[in-house]
């Protein structure tokens, strides 16, 4: 405990925001996961095997565990990530702030007082359209503490904006 200052020991036992991100955020987080790793993975490597499997079967022997070897950190992402995205994902809006935890791998809380908030956008891009899903940013006077709700089901977006706005408490 820092001297003058009784509620420094509560700072790092924040307990988890009430609002999680739903099945469609999953599906959602998954299908980025393929088209920017899986995919593209899935490609290069048919691309790599195919013409050696035709035309250099000789080099198959080696071609193919590398292939393999560079094949795996993509699957394991486009596989495991969403799920833990899913469950790591989570806000609120409290009386006096707002309070958002993501991340997959680096986990980040961040806290914006609504006094703070300068303006509140609802943004939605084609793959999040495709599952009803929008993205709510949150913009302060700084940069560094900018907040971004991602994967909130859209008419849940709408209210979540508003609420924030006016600074109503979820």
């Amino acid at each position: 405990m820092v001297a003058g200052n009784p509620h420094h020991s509560q700072i790092g036992r924040l307990r988890p925001p009430r609002h999680r991100a739903g099945p469609r955020a999953r599906r959602w987080w998954t299908a980025r996961a393929w088209l920017a790793v899986g995919g593209p993975a899935l490609l290069v490597s048919g691309a790599l095997l195919a013409p050696s499997a035709l035309f250099f079967p000789g080099a198959l022997f080696w071609l193919a565990p590398l292939t393999a070897a560079a094949l795996a950190p993509a699957l394991g992402y486009a596989l495991l990530a969403p799920a833990r995205r899913c469950r790591t994902h989570a806000w609120e809006v409290g009386e006096s702030a707002v309070y958002a935890a993501s991340g997959w791998y680096w986990r980040r809380r961040r806290i914006v007082a609504l006094a703070g908030v300068r303006d509140v956008a609802v943004r939605r891009g084609p793959l999040q359209r495709l599952y009803g899903l929008a993205t709510v940013t949150v913009t302060t006077g700084s940069t560094a503490a900018d907040l971004r709700i991602a994967g909130v089901p859209e008419a849940e977006a709408r209210t979540l904006a508003e609420r924030i706005r006016t600074g109503v408490a979820a």
